[in-house]
């Protein structure tokens, strides 16, 4: 199946593909705020450049879109029709410079929290996991 649109359309639709300041990103940091947390962003002299840091807990979340990301959702698990290879190269090369970042990101003693835009759906939810995570590690 062809894209819908022209080449030209098509790029111009994916540069408009914010890195930050994403809405799930929002999301996130709006609820931090309620629960009084304060945090500064995208640090870029952490590995990963984490989306939301919180010094003071060394704390570093990462916001991830499901399918940029290639989480096991149903949206993140879709495969787009047109330039497979493509794709699948570059979720595959996302994954593992996530993982590279969360690891490097342990060994200099953060604690890394990755969020999925699907999760962030029940703000219940969102609100329990983000109050564990702003709590004193054991």
């Amino acid at each position: 199946m062809s894209d819908v649109f022209t080449p030209e359309k098509r790029s111009a639709v994916m540069r408009r593909v914010k890195g930050r300041d994403t809405s799930p990103e929002l999301v996130v940091r709006r609820a931090l705020w309620r629960l009084g947390a304060r945090f500064r962003l995208h640090r870029r002299d952490l590995p990963g450049s984490p989306d939301v840091v919180l010094p003071g807990r060394r704390l570093a979340i990462f916001v991830h879109g499901c399918f940029w990301h290639g989480h096991d959702c149903p949206r993140g698990a879709r495969v787009p029709k047109a330039n497979q290879d493509y794709w699948l190269a570059k979720i595959g090369r996302n994954r593992a410079r996530d993982a590279a970042a969360l690891a490097a990101l342990g060994e200099a003693g953060w604690r890394a929290a990755v969020l999925w835009e699907c999760e962030l759906k029940d703000a219940a939810a969102l609100e329990t996991r983000l109050r564990a995570l702003l709590a004193p590690p054991p």
